[in-house]
């Protein structure tokens, strides 16, 4: 926690969603729309710059330490934009100086005029989607970059002074295998970004990808799990340490942002299907950028799924999300937070230190080795049962 005066400010992200996209990739399932106009992106700027008006001032006690763009494209919507929410962001909320601010791109929408404006702003950190090195691959999933591309945007990402750069990368693509994949792996590595994200392909309901998963060869489950390891142990060997299920990274250089999710950290998310969990409760947002816009200018309701969340239920979620990370769960903090016994649980984590799928580390926390993060949603579930079944604790240990 921050100290001001003698008061103390309670950590704080910001996301900001910016749904516009040049085209929709045909794996992706996030809100986007290619509606571009002056009219749609004008009525968006205004909308989302008035929410985040209204809501700062339910925040006094907070100190925004990570701000994140993401989308849609972040850098298609343009600098102008972006520095006009951020500016508003720091009006309406007590910002840290050295806050991480991140801004989603894609390779083609990159320009030394952008990145000198948002560098100029405050913008501190770029993750940058790449996807993979195969041109073919990449025009069959709809991007709308090559690699050389991709090169390139490194390379004015650098120029314009950025220090803390993350590329994104997808593997289980269609025609993808193991072989290409690692060489993937080995061409990003020539660009030496700080932080590498490295996301199995999951084929989602509604996706162009889904409509005609039959028609294309994807890589088989085995041959995605192999894909996982080769990246973990390919990674390790460069210096990157992995803190994440597919999340790797140089010393020091975390996603400040996305640990928040991870760890149970309070966030306020803008813009239509942004996300919150702020001040005991969980909500969202419409799905929808005209219902956004007329909801925020017109006093409409354009919150959803609204949840106040329930201690045991809390418990769950940092079974599920801690363990995604490295750093993991230990005892003395689980029963502390929850009143309930973790006992159960680390007899059944020392049942998969035996299989060599978790590890009890520094300080006795318990955390998944990359053998137990490819089997993470059996493991985590076990663990559920078994907190279901557990009776509270009397008191606090």
């Amino acid at each position: 926690m921050a100290l001001f005066g003698n008061k103390q400010k309670k950590p704080l992200g910001i996301y900001v969603h910016v749904p516009f996209c040049r085209s929709k990739c045909s794996y992706c399932d996030f809100y986007s729309i290619c509606d571009t106009s002056r009219s749609v992106t004008d009525a968006y700027l205004d909308a989302i710059c008035e929410h985040i008006r209204e809501t700062g001032p339910l925040a006094p006690d907070y100190l925004v330490d990570t701000v994140y763009f993401g989308g849609g494209t972040p850098s298609y919507f343009g600098a102008e934009g972006m520095a006009v929410i951020l500016s508003t962001i720091r009006r309406s909320f007590a910002v840290a100086a050295d806050a991480e601010i991140t801004f989603e791109a894609n390779p083609d929408s990159v320009t030394p005029k952008l990145l000198r404006r948002l560098k100029g702003e405050g913008f501190n950190r770029v993750s940058l989607g790449v996807q993979c090195d195969d041109d073919g691959i990449l025009k069959a999933i709809g991007r709308p970059h090559d690699y050389q591309q991709a090169v390139e945007a490194v390379r004015m990402i650098r120029r314009a002074g950025f220090k803390n750069l993350s590329l994104d990368l997808i593997y289980g693509l269609p025609g993808q295998d193991l072989e290409s994949w690692q060489r993937t792996l080995q061409n990003v590595l020539k660009l030496e970004p700080e932080h590498i994200s490295c996301y199995g392909l999951k084929i989602e309901e509604g996706t162009p990808l889904y409509e005609r998963q039959y028609q294309v060869v994807l890589p088989s489950d085995d041959m995605q799990a192999d894909m996982y390891l080769a990246t973990a142990e390919i990674l390790r060997s460069k210096g990157y340490r992995q803190y994440e299920i597919s999340n790797f990274c140089k010393r020091g250089r975390e996603s400040r942002h996305n640990m928040k999710y991870w760890t149970g950290g309070e966030y306020l998310g803008f813009g239509p299907d942004a996300s919150s969990d702020f001040a005991g409760k969980r909500f969202a947002i419409v799905r929808d950028l005209h219902a956004y816009v007329e909801g925020i200018h017109n006093g409409g309701q354009v919150l959803c799924d609204i949840q106040h969340i329930a201690p045991r239920e809390r418990a769950g979620e940092y079974l599920m999300m801690h363990l995604r990370t490295l750093r993991g769960i230990s005892a003395e903090e689980y029963e502390s937070k929850f009143l309930l016994p973790f006992a159960p649980l680390e007899q059944a984590l020392e049942q998969c230190r035996m299989r060599g799928h978790a590890l009890r580390g520094e300080g006795g926390r318990w955390h998944l080795t990359p053998e137990g993060f490819l089997l993470s949603n059996s493991i985590i579930s076990d663990l559920l049962l078994l907190q279901e079944k557990s009776i509270p604790l009397t008191k606090k240990r």
